[in-house]
């Protein structure tokens, strides 16, 4: 079996001792990098919309620099996008559509200005913590 290496960034102990998961692994030049979502440092939910995505890119980056790498080294991401009634509401959209992701590609676009990531975009009911719209899951492979 390849070497596993576990990145845990400094702040995100908790993850891997309360909630027994890695913030990524590291097997070879390929870096798998769990559902990062937007939690601020003391775990708290940030609720403001772009707040909020750009947390949750924080905390993706948080990932990468541990691992040596960058957001020019992911290669995929995967991002889950919470499709609720009062979300679609409060981003004055209509059903049918990912609420905010027009904000969510002016954040993402931020953090990747180069090479740009294949990307699968999902709507779900909910994620893990009341108050989360946006989960975002990466792969990256290093030099």
């Amino acid at each position: 079996m390849p070497h596993r290496e576990v990145i845990i960034p400094p702040g995100m102990e908790v993850l891997y001792e309360n909630y027994h998961y890695c913030p990524g692994i590291k097997i070879g030049n390929t870096l798998y990098i769990s559902g990062q979502v937007g939690r601020d440092a003391a775990m708290q939910v940030v609720t403001d919309p772009e707040a909020q995505f750009v947390q949750t890119f924080e905390n993706v980056q948080k990932v990468l620099i541990a691992a040596g790498a960058s957001f020019d080294d992911v290669v995929e991401m995967v991002t889950y996008h919470v499709t609720s009634p009062a979300l679609y509401e409060a981003a004055g959209q209509s059903p049918g559509t990912i609420p905010y992701l027009p904000l969510f590609i002016q954040v993402k676009d931020r953090y990747f200005t180069g090479n740009y990531p294949t990307w699968t975009g999902v709507g779900v009911t909910t994620l893990s913590t009341p108050g989360l719209i946006v989960e975002i899951k990466c792969t990256a492979v290093l030099a």
